[in-house]
């Protein structure tokens, strides 16, 4: 369980293939604070770390992860989005964030406002997937208020903080980012259908 609040940004540092799957190498600042089998989020995909050695850690993400996200893009020198697990008993600064992303989705439009900046995007809304009017989304990780909410697509709006602390700053239109939409709005509209 996460809640959306970006801790660090990760460079990847090597990526090998084996079969369908791929074995990221991350360089963090909280290396050190981790062990083999800890959960860690990156760009909002819960991934486990099997090797540590130094200054960076491996993870090793399978085709269902490839999928449904937009590690498949990643390059060595890229930034990432990371978070650990939530500690118990600590406060809940974001949303309930799951790390199981649901689908991908498209930068459609960057625009830098006078203090903040506003990103679009779209996404396929065959997956029945939605967002509302002021409602949670987590895009790479990051939990967001959405504005501008529509059938397929929806704009947030960035303060500085989260810009510079975030891979937000590398995102222009044709970006691809991961999307987990709220757990509790999935829930609500699986029930609807019935």
């Amino acid at each position: 369980m996460f809640t959306g609040i970006i801790e660090s940004l990760g460079i990847v540092k090597n990526i090998v293939k084996e079969g369908d799957n791929i074995h990221i190498s991350i360089e963090s600042d909280f290396t050190s604070e981790l062990k083999i089998d800890q959960s860690v989020a990156h760009d909002g995909v819960c991934l486990t770390i099997v090797n540590i050695n130094g200054n960076e850690y491996t993870v090793t993400a399978i085709k269902e992860t490839l999928d449904k996200s937009n590690l498949k893009y990643l390059k060595v020198g890229d930034k990432i989005n990371l978070e650990r697990a939530m500690i118990l008993g600590a406060r809940l600064d974001g949303h309930i964030v799951q790390g199981h992303v649901d689908q991908t989705a498209v930068c459609t439009n960057v625009i830098e406002e006078d203090g903040s900046w506003v990103f679009s995007f779209e996404y396929d809304n065959s997956l029945n997937n939605i967002t509302i009017e002021k409602g949670s989304v987590t895009v790479n990780g990051t939990s967001l208020t959405v504005v501008n909410s529509k059938n397929n697509n929806f704009s947030v709006a960035i303060i500085p903080y989260t810009y510079k602390f975030t891979n937000f700053h590398t995102f222009k239109k044709g970006t691809v980012v991961n999307l987990e939409f709220d757990v509790i709005g999935k829930y609500v509209a699986k029930l609807l259908k019935k």
